[in-house]
């Protein structure tokens, strides 16, 4: 999912709020909040974000560009 996106690329958080995965191996991605908290998990074929890839320039629709890729190829 994160190809192409490099450690420390921007991301667009609009909340106060974050998730605690009872399964820690569901993580793909962590971020520094004062705190490390979770950015993204991935289970199977489900994808969730804490932060707006639509929101997060460049990272963001490359983000985007490598699910539709999942998609189309799983499809």
């Amino acid at each position: 999912m994160f190809s192409g996106i490099k450690e420390g690329d921007n991301f667009y958080f609009a909340h106060s709020y974050y998730v605690i995965p009872g399964n820690k191996y569901v993580v793909s991605s962590t971020t520094d909040y004062g705190i490390e908290i979770v950015a993204s998990i991935e289970h199977d074929n489900i994808y969730g974000f804490q932060f707006h890839p639509e929101k997060s320039s460049a990272g963001g629709l490359r983000l985007l560009e490598n699910f539709w890729n999942i998609v189309k190829e799983k499809g």
